[in-house]
């Protein structure tokens, strides 16, 4: 099956170093993206409890690394462009 993503969201992905084939289900892209924000908030904690971010500053921080992954919120439907 072949998908065409809307040129924002491949944008937005290729931000995070995916780069989709036309043939890549958007779901899995999705789930890749998805992973690598869950990584980076483990990895901002782990930061926290070494003690290199501050506790007061965390929950701002792990906000900041939210507002980079905007595509998260947009439905998966919607990543595509309908023929």
């Amino acid at each position: 099956m072949k998908f065409k993503y809307r040129e924002t969201v491949l944008v937005e992905l290729a931000r995070h170093g995916v780069i989709p084939h036309d043939d890549t289900p958007p779901e899995l892209a999705r789930q890749f993206v998805s992973d690598l924000h869950v990584f980076e908030i483990r990895r901002l904690k782990q930061q926290m409890l070494a003690g290199a971010i501050p506790k007061d500053d965390y929950a701002k921080t792990v906000e900041a690394l939210r507002g980079r992954y905007p595509v998260l919120s947009l439905p998966v439907r919607f990543w595509i462009e309908e023929e």
